[in-house]
């Protein structure tokens, strides 16, 4: 018997000793102070990027104007060709024998023209042979105006300054009327296109005065800034129903001919934002896609809060609902609490914060 009250006594001691242990840990775990800091609202500015098409401000295909062999190429793919420049001959025999035959119509007619009109003159013929000669005179002559725009479209010549693309033909094909030959690229001025969503317009077109166009960037295909800056000058009437976008146009000057026709990149634009709410975005956590922070209440207990994200930026985000600029969120430990735990805390000046984490808002 007293080896069993002994064995009862040392059990009791035993769990006495792991409750009071454990009531100190819990009692320890309660002293953790969090720390909690409030939205700052500040003037700054966002950059929006959005995928974009470049263009040539001209590109053009170049046709055959008539039926014709390829007899010559005076140009070469990939080459800089200037206004008026021979780039095509088409085998031009036929035109020219058009344009000889007319020229010896038109100088027969004129001979008669020349005989009716001094007979005309000498009152032996009327005035209305004369006048029927006079038409027959200016038929010909068109005739032969006529067969020199045949002959002169056997010539392709550069209507601009530009780059030259792939031939579409060889020397000595015959080519039909309308035939494609090549394609022509004026890259001086690039036109980047890209689609704006409905709410972003709104803002550029709210912070944004029509006599001073937003200037924008260009990220290139291999993630290196364009050296120039482009101007948005053109916006699109409507909006595309199917996806809320619109489209937006900016010109790019292109000095050194970097940029072509067909590239792809990201316009970068970038658009102040007055009395934007921020916080940093280690003190949000993500539940099914929505974001939420921890606020802490007047009796110190975190509840937590979903807000809408406004505009993200490095280490931060623009808040736009949700959240006042006296609420006060938890920082740091958001996986150490629960909903409705209280909670002791220090509050850290949300310029402080900031700061430190090595952003820069003006």
């Amino acid at each position: 018997m007293k080896r069993i009250l002994m064995l009862m006594l040392m059990s009791l001691f035993a769990l006495l000793g792991y409750t009071s242990c454990s009531h100190k840990e819990e009692e320890k775990g309660e002293e953790i102070k969090y720390t909690a800091t409030t939205p700052l609202v500040t003037d700054t500015t966002i950059t929006n990027q959005y995928v974009c098409q470049i263009r040539s401000i001209q590109h053009i295909e170049l046709r055959a104007l008539e039926k014709g062999y390829l007899q010559k190429i005076f140009v070469d793919e990939g080459q800089y060709v200037k206004k008026g420049q021979m780039m095509f001959q088409i085998l031009p025999i036929q035109y020219q024998a058009e344009l000889q035959k007319a020229e010896a119509e038109a100088n027969f007619v004129s001979v008669e023209y020349r005989n009716t009109k001094a007979l005309a003159d000498s009152n032996i013929v009327s005035k209305n042979e004369l006048a029927l000669a006079k038409a027959k005179l200016d038929k010909a002559n068109a005739e032969v105006s006529l067969a020199k725009v045949h002959l002169g479209f056997t010539e392709v010549r550069a209507p601009f300054d530009g780059i030259m693309d792939h031939f579409q033909v060889r020397l000595g094909s015959l080519v039909n009327e309308g035939d494609l030959l090549t394609t022509l690229s004026d890259n001086s001025k690039m036109w980047v296109y890209f689609n704006v969503p409905e709410a972003e317009y709104l803002n550029y077109k709210t912070h944004t005065q029509q006599e001073n166009l937003n200037h924008v960037n260009l990220l290139m295909a291999n993630q290196r800034l364009f050296n120039h800056p482009g101007v948005v000058q053109t916006i699109e009437a409507d909006f595309n129903n199917e996806t809320g976008n619109i489209a937006f146009r900016a010109t790019f000057p292109n000095p050194n001919g970097l940029l072509r026709h067909g590239e792809t990149g990201n316009i970068q634009m970038t658009l102040p934002l007055k009395n934007a709410m921020i916080i940093p975005q280690k003190a949000t956590f993500e539940v099914l896609e929505k974001k939420y922070v921890y606020v802490i209440d007047k009796d110190s207990k975190v509840r937590s809060r979903e807000i809408t994200i406004g505009a993200e930026l490095p280490h931060i985000f623009v808040v736009r609902s949700g959240l006042n600029k006296d609420d006060k969120i938890l920082l740091e430990g958001l996986r150490q609490v629960k909903e409705n735990q209280k909670i002791e805390y220090k509050v850290q000046p949300p310029a402080s914060v900031i700061s430190n984490l090595g952003l820069y808002a003006e």
